[in-house]
């Protein structure tokens, strides 16, 4: 495991403006493989991408969908699920790779920060810390990762409209131990800039405690569709 391969998966949607620094937050690194799945961007994700070297597929939209067709072209033993708008930290491959040795871990990820300013986004930033530690359950902005072997185990992303990574990863701590790294992997505050931390945030609990209660992931999904909508409407 100290030389094994790692995998990223990078599924993409219109990612242009991010594209290319998530990308370039892989390197330096050794014996890493970038794989960007593209889900129908219009605009230039796959341009830049091509123009960095790394492998692109085309995939039907939809987040689990991409990351599980990523995982499988993977050669990694790893895998390493990293949204485009995170950046990794100096390092990570080596970090990932002495976690994954560490007796009982099943699969871990890093801890959050916040692209951004003000007291509001480091206070959710402290509540994903103590989420991840005490509850072991990183989202998927904290770029998951863990074994090939593990992932195919446990069937992959389960290919649901919203809350794939959740889901996941509820199977996975049932199994065995979460390690969250103590090193940050940088994210956007778009979604946060965009709706509000308030809202954001409440909404992400309402999500979770309607997920848990059995609503349908379809329906939970539509309530995000038409708060977008509602959103770019208010900006016209």
């Amino acid at each position: 495991m100290s030389s094994a391969k790692i995998s990223i998966i990078i599924p993409t949607i219109n990612e242009a403006g991010n594209i290319k620094e998530a990308i370039n937050s892989t390197q330096p690194s050794t014996n890493v493989e970038v794989i960007v799945v593209d889900g129908g961007s219009k605009d230039d994700t796959l341009a830049i991408a091509q123009t960095l070297g790394v492998k692109i597929i085309s995939s039907p939209p939809g987040r689990a969908v991409q990351m599980n067709m990523g995982a499988t072209a993977a050669r990694g033993e790893i895998l390493l699920f990293l949204h485009a708008d995170t950046l990794l930290p100096t390092g990570f491959d080596a970090m990932i790779r002495t976690v994954l040795q560490q007796p009982g871990t099943v699969a871990g990820a890093f801890t959050l920060r916040i692209d951004a300013s003000g007291l509001g986004m480091r206070l959710v930033e402290w509540g994903v810390k103590w989420r991840s530690h005490f509850w072991q359950m990183p989202y998927g902005d904290q770029a998951i990762f863990l074994t090939k072997e593990i992932f195919q185990q446990f069937g992959g992303y389960p290919e649901l409209p919203i809350m794939e990574d959740f889901e996941l990863i509820r199977r996975l701590k049932r199994q065995s131990k979460i390690t969250i790294i103590p090193v940050p992997v940088v994210t956007s505050a778009r979604r946060w800039l965009q709706k509000g931390i308030l809202p954001t945030t409440l909404m992400n609990q309402i999500v979770i405690i309607a997920y848990l209660l059995g609503v349908s992931p379809d329906r939970i999904r539509s309530w995000y569709r038409r708060e977008k909508f509602s959103q770019v409407k208010s900006e016209n």
